[in-house]
């Protein structure tokens, strides 16, 4: 066991490794900015021309928000917690067959551009421009944490410069993802996921080695109660049950897989829908990878220190720092792999923050220049040079509010359910609901916020659920001792774990939306919505049928 006071600092390996990935993801994006079509057209540079297929995209899809923070938060929480939280892998189940068989070959048959179209095509151009307004607000959050957290947290255990670190992922993943477009995006994701692997499998190895081997690794996690049972406790104001992580991890699933437009856009990149629908499938068990090398990484880390906490010893100030600590400690004998790690944690920050600004520009692109966008994107000319330096440059615009807070995923996500399962609601109904999940996400997230007592990551002496800290990301309420102690009224309110939020919020919009839409009359029935969509589908078929026609014709003159 280690357990040192010192930092140890990167060797030149390490800084060669770690420079080795950024300059691999700006050659792919260099290489699909000189090739192919070289990004000339809004459909190539947003939609690949719609030639991807499903393997890349699953990786893709995973990757996009399998971010640094997870990286460092899921380890520090099944180190100090055990492995109740690897029962998330349950919600991945519906999490993904709902998005494959409802959401998909709806957006898919639509031939949508941005997924908050079908929302002016649902309910109005308001509700469109809320729903917009409400995922930029949230990405741009999402974007803070996924850039700032690992920077912060290596800063602090190896000494590399905060702002080098923020400075040089942000301008690496702005680049290529404005040079060579969503294909730079998805193939960056594949490269960025197996450094991603390959950082936590070698982590993995070494760390059993120094534990003394798989055998006596697995003693002591064992006898240490790192090794958990499933949890049926009904109370929803525990962090981590089966029923918060199995349950409460669908909606949470169905808004990042479901009707995300960072994902959607990935979705119909796919040459076929049956590609689009295949590529979800196979995201299944690359996050089932993804979660089972962070949670063994936790295990990993228990066998290497027990009880003797680096938090707890002082060696490092937060729990953020735990992972980082770890692997400088026990990798510092074999130079390089401390490198390769780091650059494993910003494969991760790179896959989020290039999918995010991608799908950032698109929305904003499409919102600006509606009009004349679409007019572009359903013909076959190629549109003026200034439209597609604007819509390149749109990706340097959100790198400003990195500390903005909030939740959201939730009433975005109820906002899609309001418009798809319910023919009866009205744009009345979906704009009041939407802002009554936005206010409810506010009050319980920020009242949880406030009413928490300052906690650190405590290692517990036995195999627990109830008196559990925050990992890393997460926002909880004060934790749960026992029935005696549970709180009530609003303090039960703000206990609600983490993992509800979004089936709160979600909830909130549908119900608020159609006692709403009752009390204002409904917009469409079910025949009439059903007339709307097929006409719209019926035209853009259509077109894309002239389309393709076109080229043909002009060949067979010349």
């Amino acid at each position: 066991m280690h357990l040192v006071d010192s930092i140890a600092y990167f060797t030149i390996i390490d800084y060669v490794i770690f420079a080795l990935l950024l300059v691999a993801s700006m050659a792919i994006g260099l290489y699909y900015a000189f090739t192919g079509g070289r990004q000339r057209t809004t459909q190539e540079f947003m939609y690949a021309d719609r030639s991807m297929k499903c393997l890349p995209l699953s990786l893709s899809l995973m990757a996009t928000f399998q971010s640094a923070v997870a990286i460092i938060g899921t380890p520090a929480e099944v180190y100090a917690n055990g492995t109740q939280y690897w029962f998330i892998g349950c919600s991945y189940i519906l999490g993904l067959l709902i998005p494959a068989h409802i959401f998909i070959p709806l957006f898919y048959r639509l031939h949508l551009t941005s997924v908050y179209q079908y929302l002016e095509l649902r309910f109005c151009k308001a509700v469109r421009i809320c729903g917009t307004v409400t995922f930029i607000f949230q990405m741009v959050i999402y974007m803070g944490v996924g850039i700032y957290t690992p920077a912060l947290a290596l800063n602090a255990v190896t000494g590399f410069h905060l702002w080098g670190a923020v400075l040089a992922t942000g301008l690496v993943c702005t680049l290529y993802t404005a040079l060579g477009g969503l294909k730079a995006v998805v193939w960056t994701d594949v490269f960025q996921t197996v450094v991603m692997f390959t950082g936590q499998l070698a982590v993995i190895i070494v760390g059993v080695h120094q534990a003394g081997g798989l055998s006596d690794a697995w003693v002591k996690v064992r006898d240490g109660g790192r090794i958990s049972g499933i949890d049926l406790n009904p109370d929803p104001t525990v962090r981590h049950t089966f029923w918060t992580l199995g349950v409460g991890g669908v909606f949470l699933m169905l808004s990042l897989y479901g009707v995300n437009q960072a994902q959607v856009q990935r979705y119909l990149s796919s040459r076929t829908e049956k590609e689009a629908v295949m590529s979800c499938y196979m995201v299944f068990p690359c996050l089932q990878v993804a979660l089972m090398l962070s949670c063994l990484m936790g295990l990993v880390m228990y066998a290497c220190y027990g009880n003797n906490s680096p938090l707890e010893q002082q060696y490092i100030t937060s729990k953020d720092q735990m992972v980082l600590y770890f692997v400088m400690d026990m990798l510092q004998n074999f130079p390089g792999l401390p490198g390769l790690f780091v650059a494993c944690l910003f494969s991760a920050s790179l896959s989020t923050i290039s999918s995010a600004f991608n799908s950032l520009a698109t929305v904003t692109m499409v919102s600006t220049f509606s009009a004349g966008f679409h007019f572009w994107m359903n013909s076959s000319f190629k549109e003026p040079p200034f439209i597609t330096f604007i819509f390149k440059n749109v990706v340097f615009r959100f790198k400003a509010a990195l500390s903005i807070f909030g939740m959201v995923g939730g009433p975005l996500l109820g906002l899609f359910c309001l418009g798809i399962f319910f023919p009866c609601a009205n744009s009345i109904g979906a704009v009041i609901g939407l802002a009554a999940g936005l206010v409810m996400s506010f009050w319980v997230g920020i009242g949880g916020f406030l009413s928490r007592m300052p906690s650190s990551v405590q290692v517990l002496p036995l195999n627990s659920t109830n008196t559990v800290p925050a990992a890393s990301g997460n926002i909880t309420g004060p934790a749960v001792i026992d029935a005696a102690s549970r709180p009530v009224g609003l303090n039960g309110l703000y206990s609600l774990s983490y993992m509800w939020y979004s089936a709160l919020n979600s909830s909130t919009v549908v119900l608020i939306g159609l006692v709403i839409s009752f009390m204002t009359g409904k917009k469409h029935g079910p025949e009439e919505l059903l007339i709307v969509l097929y006409t719209y589908t019926e035209e853009r078929n259509q077109k894309t049928q002239l389309d393709s026609q076109k080229p043909s014709n002009s060949s067979a003159r010349t």
